[in-house]
């Protein structure tokens, strides 16, 4: 019994380093993981957009964001990630700390979050 134990955990042992054969690479830092493809600024764009609309619509922010188009939009660094930040201002709201809505996109065009400190 003893001995069908030790051949047996020693198997498995020995099994599990031919497990992660090769046939694939790894990205730069040795992970599985590759920097997705930036999208353009124009997509970035229309998407923000939309999102502004759904927002609205869904009213999470005031129904004058809808039809607003963005003020500006540009890359950031946040923490190790660079993300799209996408700024849409919207004069006519009497609080002036919302008049200002940031979006924020990965740079391969995933909606991330919305605010109103871009931070």
């Amino acid at each position: 019994m003893k001995r069908t134990l030790s051949t047996t955990l020693f198997a498995l042992f020995i099994s599990s380093n031919t497990l992660a054969g090769g046939g694939h690479s790894h990205g730069p830092d040795g992970s599985h993981q590759y920097p997705a493809k930036t999208v353009a600024e124009t997509v970035v764009i229309d998407k923000s957009a939309k999102k502004v609309d759904q927002l609205a619509s869904a009213g999470k922010i005031d129904a004058s964001w809808k039809g607003i188009k963005a003020l500006k939009s540009e890359q950031k660094m946040f923490g190790h990630n660079k993300e799209w930040v996408i700024t849409f201002n919207n004069p006519t709201l009497s609080d002036k700390t919302k008049q200002n809505l940031y979006l924020f996109y990965t740079l391969d065009g995933l909606y991330i979050a919305a605010n109103y400190s871009g931070k």
